[in-house]
């Protein structure tokens, strides 16, 4: 049973912690169990390494797979602000991943530029989660 891989994992990870994650589901999966859950944030953090090494060779802001652990495939999209965008997905769809990235790029610089919010901090906007889950179904899903 390879449900594991119904569920991507979605990232925004500042300079030393996360500072929002989203499951986004596919059409017609079951949640997952924890233990799956527990093992794609071990994957994701792991490979946050990888993205620092990737950053020093490009200068585009988005790494493409930066990782890939048992059929998951870690793609990562960086900020000016150097903050980091991971994506843990199945199999590879570059185009619609680095489409899913720039629009949730877009709804972050908003987000960044709303005075309420600062650079670096925990993202607790439901706004901003909604729109990022749509943006998901839109390409993801």
């Amino acid at each position: 049973p390879h449900m594991s891989n119904q569920v991507l994992l979605f990232l925004i990870v500042g300079k030393n912690e996360p500072l929002y994650e989203a499951e986004i589901h596919k059409r017609g999966s079951t949640g997952n169990s924890d233990a799956v859950a527990r093992q794609s944030y071990f994957v994701l953090h792991s490979s946050l390494d990888l993205v620092e090494k990737s950053a020093w060779v490009t200068q585009n802001m988005y790494l493409k797979v930066v990782d890939k652990v048992n059929q998951q495939y870690v793609s990562t999209f960086l900020t000016a602000g150097n903050i980091k965008f991971v994506l843990l997905h199945p199999g590879r769809n570059e185009e619609s991943i680095k489409n899913f990235f720039y629009d949730v790029h877009e709804l972050y610089v908003k987000l960044s530029m709303n005075p309420f919010y600062h650079y670096d901090t925990p993202i607790t906007s439901k706004e901003f989660d909604k729109r990022v889950k749509a943006v998901a179904r839109r390409y993801l899903s």
